[in-house]
């Protein structure tokens, strides 16, 4: 056992208001800036898609509580990353170190905001309902918009090589280095089995495959993500996907207001609220607590 203090930390299950769904981050509050290699060393020995790094920050040109933000996989950190953001979130107001509704994080993408949303009766998830009500406010975060644009013809050809002989609607690419491919149904989606070798022959950071929501699921979207060289084959739930996934479905489908459903086998949902005038996505989710300690080296 090492002589430093030991660190706080919670695995969050985010983007589901149920235990063992969602996607997991670990949550470490630091008294102090720790070494890059002992973050990454860290989030290699949690091996979960996110580990984040909160450090409080003590700002009097902020009305809000303000933390030091990082977010790491178990490969390498990472520029953006929206279930860590939600985790982050639910656990400054879980563990009381915002007594408020609002939290800011000053971090690589600058200052990102999340906010407590209490929801009015009967306004709950599809797959939230009959379950017990743990967290009764959503956690909503700001996020930038980023552009979707059409791919190259290489990235296209890569891409038919990867889906093989899958129909294919639209393939376009996002400003977070994403290729999204979007597929004739929900099922289609819920059955690929992608190569994970081919997709790692991508520059991009990852791979999106998504489709309309079915009649009846109460879901616009359904969706995966899969960024195997970044040490996660398939993210259960990517918040930044869904940044870009927001934009594209908003143009699709004509709405502003979108309900989104992660079909990846643990699942999610989110909330997503696009504000094209100022280039902003708003991402709304719940967060479950599903073990807490301390690191002790």
């Amino acid at each position: 056992m090492g002589t430093n203090k030991p660190v706080k930390y919670a695995v969050v299950d985010a983007f589901t208001p149920i235990e063992f769904k969602g996607n997991p981050a670990a949550v470490c509050l630091l008294e102090e800036q720790k070494q890059d290699v002992w973050l990454q060393s860290l989030a290699t020995e949690f091996n979960l898609s996110e580990t984040c790094y909160l450090t409080p920050l003590s700002l009097s040109d902020s009305a809000h509580p303000r933390f030091h933000l990082r977010w790491f996989t178990p490969v390498t950190e990472v520029k953006l990353c929206g279930h860590a953001t939600l985790a982050a979130a639910h656990y400054c107001f879980t563990y009381g170190l915002v007594k408020g509704n609002t939290v800011e994080f000053s971090t690589i993408s600058g200052i990102l905001t999340a906010k407590r949303v209490f929801e009015p009766k009967g306004s709950g998830s599809p797959e939230s309902e009959n379950v017990e009500v743990k967290q009764p406010y959503l956690i909503q975060l700001d996020f930038p918009a980023p552009a979707v644009t059409d791919c190259t013809m290489e990235e296209t050809s890569l891409l038919s090589k990867i889906l093989g002989h899958a129909s294919v609607i639209d393939m376009k690419k996002t400003a977070l280095d994403d290729l999204l491919v979007v597929l004739p149904s929900s099922e289609d989606v819920i059955d690929a089995c992608l190569e994970l070798e081919e997709i790692k022959k991508l520059s991009e950071r990852g791979l999106i495959i998504c489709a309309a929501g079915p009649s009846g699921s109460g879901f616009d979207f359904f969706s995966r993500f899969f960024a195997p060289n970044f040490g996660i084959d398939e993210d259960p739930v990517c918040g930044s996907a869904h940044c870009a996934l927001a934009v594209y479905w908003s143009k699709k489908l004509g709405k502003c207001d979108l309900h989104a459903y992660a079909a990846s086998p643990r699942s999610g949902t989110l909330k997503l609220q696009l504000d094209e005038q100022n280039d902003r996505v708003k991402l709304l989710g719940k967060a479950v607590t599903v073990m807490e300690g301390s690191i002790l080296v």
